[in-house]
């Protein structure tokens, strides 16, 4: 029997829709040319004890609350934990790098706490109707973040354009939600998956992962389904664009870990060549664009997407590996994508006043600090050993070619070298001297604050530590790959990430 009161098992959505509530009260109640840069410690504040729930909750029984329809494992866990640290890191950078005098910096901030009640909540359901709720939770508050830069035609453009590609594909899960209660009766993600092998009609049930697959696809920005990338990434703010890369795409990734491992397993056959294209065209399409930018936000824009390929080639592997280097590979990602967009933004602050790698040529000159960890983070993309990048693409690769995928493995390696071409380019262009002084960029140096070197510092601290000692992280990962493929009863084994208890992958 379930002994945990419910209210624990979204301890973490708790504490943020409590934040949230409490940003919108005090923003209503302080005169319109108040400042409301303490919103933003409130949101950052509530974010950390949204932390610290989510690592307290690795000391609860695995179980099931509110009826059935959201979950407490390792696996759920590791997801909170892994989209408050970003968020924790995307709220420090907006601190310091907002404008005072920017419109409504009080909903700002409340939308991005309620934003990441919808990921979090998008990571424990059970029932695929929360999951649309939750979806949608995180959906709204994003498509209104993409535009907040009102002032330049950019931000409005890349909000309508993401509301509107975002609406069609949340319309194909949704549908391929009604497929799948048709088809077996229920929308409880267990129950689906019980009924699923023994389904009258199994041409219903293939269209409804081809509809929901469409819909997960397009939020993680895999190729074709990536259209949407470069003209938000463009257009929303520099911090903002921290946020979109990395925590949406979490959740998404779990979201998608859960259809194939927990509902439809038993149709490996098809959707492991199915993600082994999308991973291809993802990986291919996603760097030979990057080579062509020349706008740095639109660069990685497409560099992202080709580490959506990167990600997907896990998938290949049927079992509790895919599973770990899938989870392994969106942590690596998550800190170092939000790490290279945190210096994006001092550099170029927050009207993008640097928007090509040429203007950022002799970075490193003008901010030493600024300009080596650009150069940090972007080997770190790249996938240089020490960094998490490398640790991310040796398991996500070693997990395809245990899968029997070599071709896609080879792909895979290729592909990263090609991506080398961008990254070292921009690199390059950080630490050259400019020739004259008509090449040297104009404007002081940028300036860190306590805020974002609190955040650049979590970003550095999760690179090295993903790269050098990934053990726990692996372990952990391991551990909530085995409480996926398993459907626990009401109540079973506690939960927990200690090494005596997890077993890690042996890649």
């Amino acid at each position: 029997m379930n002994t945990v009161p419910d209210i624990f098992r979204i301890l973490p959505e708790v504490i943020l829709t409590v934040t949230g509530v409490i940003i919108m009260l005090i923003d209503a109640s302080l005169r319109p040319e108040r400042p409301r840069r303490s919103m933003g410690w409130v949101a950052a504040i509530g974010t950390t004890f949204a932390l610290w729930a989510s690592l307290w909750q690795f000391s609860l029984p695995q179980g099931t609350a509110f009826f059935g329809t959201v979950e407490t494992s390792v696996f759920t866990i590791f997801f909170h934990v892994l989209i408050c640290g970003i968020v924790l890191v995307a709220l420090l950078v907006a601190l310091d790098t907002l404008p005072a005098d920017s419109h409504h910096q009080g909903e700002f901030y409340a939308l991005v706490v309620f934003g990441t009640v919808g990921m979090c909540l998008l990571t424990s359901a059970i029932e695929l109707l929360v999951v649309f709720i939750a979806l949608e939770i995180s959906s709204i508050s994003t498509y209104i973040l993409a535009g907040y830069r009102k002032q330049t035609g950019r931000g409005p453009e890349a909000a309508i354009k993401y509301f509107l590609l975002g609406s069609f594909a949340t319309a194909f899960l949704l549908y391929g939600i009604a497929l799948i209660f048709g088809a077996t009766g229920t929308t409880e993600i267990y129950d689906i998956a019980r009924q699923i092998t023994s389904a009258p009609n199994h041409a219903l049930v293939l269209a409804a992962m081809a509809m929901m697959l469409v819909g997960i696809l397009f939020k993680v920005s895999a190729a074709p389904f990536h259209v949407w990338t470069p003209d938000v990434y463009e257009g929303a703010p520099s911090p903002v664009v921290a946020l979109l890369s990395t925590a949406p795409k979490a959740a998404a990734f779990a979201l998608l870990l859960r259809v194939l491992y927990e509902i439809f397993p038993a149709f490996d056959t098809l959707w492991v060549p199915l993600l082994w294209i999308v991973a291809v065209l993802s990986m291919t399409v996603g760097n030979l664009a990057a080579l062509r930018q020349q706008n740095v936000k639109r660069m990685l824009a497409y560099s992202s997407i080709a580490h959506a390929g990167y990600l997907l080639a896990a998938f290949a592997s049927i079992g509790s590996i895919g599973i770990a280097a899938a989870s392994f590979y969106t942590a690596a990602y998550a800190a170092m994508n939000v790490g290279v967009f945190a210096v994006v933004t001092l550099a170029g602050g927050y009207n993008d006043d640097l928007p090509m790698i040429d203007d950022y040529r002799g970075l490193i000159y003008r901010s030493p600090l600024l300009g080596s960890l650009l150069i940090f983070f972007l080997a770190s993309l790249v996938g240089i050993p020490f960094t998490g990048g490398f640790f991310g693409k040796f398991y996500s690769f070693s997990a395809a070619v245990q899968g029997g995928a070599i071709a896609l493995a080879i792909i895979g390696l290729l592909n990263s070298g090609l991506a080398s071409a961008y990254y070292l380019r921009l690199a390059l262009a950080a630490a050259q001297r400019p020739t004259n002084e008509a090449d040297r960029p104009q404007g002081r140096a940028p300036q860190l604050g306590v805020a974002v070197g609190a955040g650049l510092l979590l970003a550095v601290s999760a690179t090295l530590v993903l790269g050098i000692v990934p053990g726990e992280v692996l372990r952990t990962a391991q551990s909530g790959a085995h409480t996926l493929q398993s459907i626990p009863p009401q109540t079973t084994a506690p939960v927990t990430a200690s090494a005596s208890t997890i077993h890690p992958a042996k890649f």
